[in-house]
């Protein structure tokens, strides 16, 4: 696929995807989404990429979903059998999917880390497609908005789900109430982001932090990890915790890459992990699509 709103570049181990409309503000569309999911495919399928760093072009992270054609623009066209006959909706087709939430449940499965170089206005899908990532940056000049309200609809993009585990009840219920705007301290102060930056330094520490992670991390290692500690936010209880992670010992400390990750430390050197997300994830992977694997 060519890519039209977004960039997407690799260097290093690093894949870099830049949400690519200054001139709208980076606001999201249906061919956005698209074009973002076809990344994060080809992110998955590529080795050589370690971690992901997200950004926006200009002086906007993502201002929102575009609305410029009025509120049709939430939703999209009414096709695919989404209205019945007496004029009701049917949420059962595809058509009805949010696509906000197609794009971060997408991010969720990711297997490589991910970090948010948050350079501007995040309002709206802008906000909440940051919140599977793993790690948010922000520039001094970055403002947030759960705005959802103050439209008239509701938190999308698996929102409800997403926020209150970044940040806590309390704090998603104020911000999302209200619908207001906030400055990226507030955002520091609140959870949302791990660290706030001047603008130009702003990229440089989400690369520093990417490369930390590329340079020393054991892919497998990692897509475990993301995976482990992402859906373990809804297990009920650690022994359902306790049963993944002793799968996990047990299968990665037989692998190659726990040998050289021993081998290297009692070398002194780096260490060069053999291992591939894929070709090489244990074989109880994935284990979430295991019934039995409780």
């Amino acid at each position: 696929m060519s890519y039209e709103y977004i960039r997407y570049e690799t260097a290093e181990g690093i894949a870099t995807l830049t949400l690519n409309r200054p001139d709208k503000l980076n606001a999201f569309n249906s061919d956005m989404r698209s074009e973002m999911v076809d990344a994060f495919d080809r992110i998955d399928a590529d080795d050589a990429v370690r971690a992901v760093v997200i950004t926006g072009a200009g002086r906007a992270y993502c201002a929102g979903a575009d609305i410029s054609g009025g509120s049709a623009g939430f939703v999209g066209k009414r096709e695919g059998g989404l209205v019945n006959e007496d004029g009701s909706f049917n949420y059962d087709v595809d058509a009805a999917r949010d696509g906000g939430g197609r794009l971060t449940l997408r991010i969720f499965q990711l297997l490589k880390p991910v970090i948010g170089a948050i350079n501007g206005a995040a309002v709206g899908i802008g906000a909440t497609m940051t919140l599977p990532m793993d790690i948010r940056l922000a520039s001094e000049k970055a403002r947030f908005g759960f705005v959802f309200s103050r439209r008239g609809i509701i938190p999308e993009a698996c929102s409800s789900y997403f926020l209150p585990r970044v940040v806590g009840v309390s704090q998603a219920l104020e911000w999302c109430y209200s619908g207001r705007l906030f400055d990226a301290h507030e955002a520091l102060a609140g959870g949302l982001v791990k660290a706030v930056y001047p603008e130009e330094e702003l990229l440089p520490a989400a690369y520093a932090l990417a490369r930390e992670i590329a340079d020393n991390a054991a892919p497998v290692s990692v897509a475990l990890t993301r995976q482990m500690i992402w859906r373990g936010l809804g297990l009920s209880h650690p022994m359902e915790a306790h049963r993944i992670d002793s799968r996990g010992v047990l299968s990665r400390s037989a692998s190659a890459d726990a040998r050289e990750g021993v081998t290297s430390f009692i070398e002194k050197r780096p260490a060069v992990f053999p291992n591939t997300v894929s070709h090489d994830m244990p074989d109880y992977f994935p284990w979430w699509q295991d019934p039995e694997y409780g």
